[in-house]
């Protein structure tokens, strides 16, 4: 009998950016298992082995720098929002009231720009 309705459900990722500290062999297999699209650049030491290697060292994985770069700007948005001590430390118990602190402070962030 299927259980259709139980529980939250599944959701994935259309895709993610992360940083040179996720670039490892298993969290690419995980994502390319998953069918999650990745831009992580590759460590330099791991580029060197794999250049070592010669042919037997595959291709180089995919890197797209304009989706990095965006993922730098949305990282640096979030970091001024951050210091906003109501917005980091998160005391608001409702979700719609922590909203409007958030709201607030991007609001403080927009116009002092």
């Amino acid at each position: 009998m299927p259980r259709s309705g139980l529980g939250r459900p599944r959701k994935k990722p259309d895709s993610l950016a992360a940083d040179r500290a996720y670039s490892n062999g298993p969290i690419r297999e995980y994502l390319r298992r998953r069918g999650i699209r990745h831009t992580i650049p590759e460590k330099t030491d791991s580029q060197a082995a794999r250049l070592r290697k010669g042919t037997g060292g595959g291709r180089p994985p995919g890197f797209d720098e304009d989706r990095y770069k965006k993922r730098n700007t949305v990282e640096r948005a979030i970091n001024l929002l951050k210091q906003s001590r109501a917005v980091a430390t998160r005391y608001d118990k409702r979700g719609y009231v922590f909203l409007g602190t958030g709201t607030v402070a991007a609001l403080a962030i927009w116009l002092r720009s």
